[in-house]
């Protein structure tokens, strides 16, 4: 499965409005909490790839930091990037029953935190793609327009993700290709950095 992904900085306020006005479908909202690993057997920020556990839960179900309160658990995987015109990467995922059954796994083989992402997200549907509107602890706000594809058709699905931005009144070349745990560990904050096309697999 690849996943291809146009991702910008943008003001939730304005693009509330523009998907509103586009008749885009309201799907959820959630809070997520991705912590990535470092592998002991290569150095996946040399690799371009990225190990997480992510977990989920709806907004009103109580602090993040309560462990009780996140409802579901997943394992990522992600390849290194496959083009330099979008943030498209072979993407395996699966929902895990225990999250700390799955901390202990890796931790037994040798895998190691190295870094969390939190951030708010609310998702929408639109022509066929996901628009997802973050709000990422310590960077700010951004707008990702996303699909996924079992074929190599990627060029038409990043075509078609950038005109969806471009429909929302947002400039498809002012796209990110930097990861969140990129742009954390870069220090980007919420200034436009982070678009110069490191390659980090963490989203």
């Amino acid at each position: 499965m690849y996943e291809v992904e146009v991702k910008v900085r943008a003001d939730h306020e304005t693009v509330e409005s523009a998907l509103d006005a586009a008749g885009a479908e309201f799907v959820d909202s959630v809070v997520q909490e991705d912590t990535y690993y470092d592998a002991p057997h290569r150095n996946f920020a040399e690799t371009d790839e990225a190990l997480r556990i992510r977990r989920e839960r709806e907004p009103e179900a109580g602090e993040a930091s309560a462990d009780e309160a996140f409802e579901t658990a997943k394992i990522t995987y992600k390849g290194p990037l496959l083009e330099a015109e979008s943030k498209s990467r072979e993407e395996h995922e699966t929902t895990v029953a225990d999250d700390g059954a799955a901390k202990g796994i890796f931790d037994g083989l040798g895998f190691e935190p190295a870094a969390t992402v939190r951030k708010e997200r609310a998702h929408y549907r639109l022509d066929g793609y996901t628009v997802t509107l973050d709000r990422v602890d310590g960077l700010g706000e951004f707008v990702e327009v996303e699909t996924e594809t079992e074929d190599d058709d990627i060029q038409a699905a990043r075509e078609g993700a950038r005109a969806v931005l471009d429909d929302l009144g947002l400039d498809p070349t002012e796209q990110i290709r930097t990861s969140y745990l990129g742009l954390l560990l870069d220090g980007d904050g919420d200034d436009d950095g982070g678009a110069d096309g490191h390659g980090n697999a963490g989203e």
